[in-house]
């Protein structure tokens, strides 16, 4: 093995990965792997406090609607909105929406496309709501896990 990452590695990482309370587990190689609050706290700076925000789950946020908080950051509001796009945004949410998709909670393609879960981040870091990273993140690990 050379080179800094291990993509075979990573794909065993997740294809283990299991949730123990609230901290994660895997095997790799037969080394057990666990993620902890510590270790989130530790090496990435982040902790585990603030709400517990996502798709489907705006609890915590008063009268949050994705159509009208889109509407709010977009360049032209009287504009139909057939689809979220990150193109019709402002500078600063913008360059949050690309933050967002881009590391806090990545995928593969299509990161022009706004999902419900970046607008929802977008209206928490916009209105300084404190949210919970760690949880933010464990989530979308859990969904991007191989099967």
């Amino acid at each position: 093995m050379t080179g800094n990452v291990y993509p075979d590695l990573v794909k065993v990482f997740y294809t283990n990965l299991t949730l123990d309370g609230k901290n994660f587990v895997s095997y790799v190689k037969g080394i057990k792997i666990k993620i902890s609050n510590d270790v989130w706290n530790s090496v990435a700076g982040i902790k585990y406090s603030g709400l517990k925000v996502g798709k489907g789950n705006t609890n915590g946020i008063q009268k949050f609607n994705k159509i009208q908080y889109y509407r709010s950051c977009v360049r032209n509001p009287t504009q139909s909105v057939n689809r979220f796009h990150e193109s019709n945004l402002n500078l600063t949410p913008r360059l949050i929406a690309y933050i967002i998709a881009w590391q806090l909670i990545p995928r593969g393609t299509n990161h022009v496309v706004l999902h419900e879960e970046d607008l929802i981040l977008l209206y928490c870091i916009m209105n300084l709501i404190k949210v919970n990273c760690v949880y933010i993140i464990m989530e979308h690990m859990l969904k991007k896990k191989v099967s």
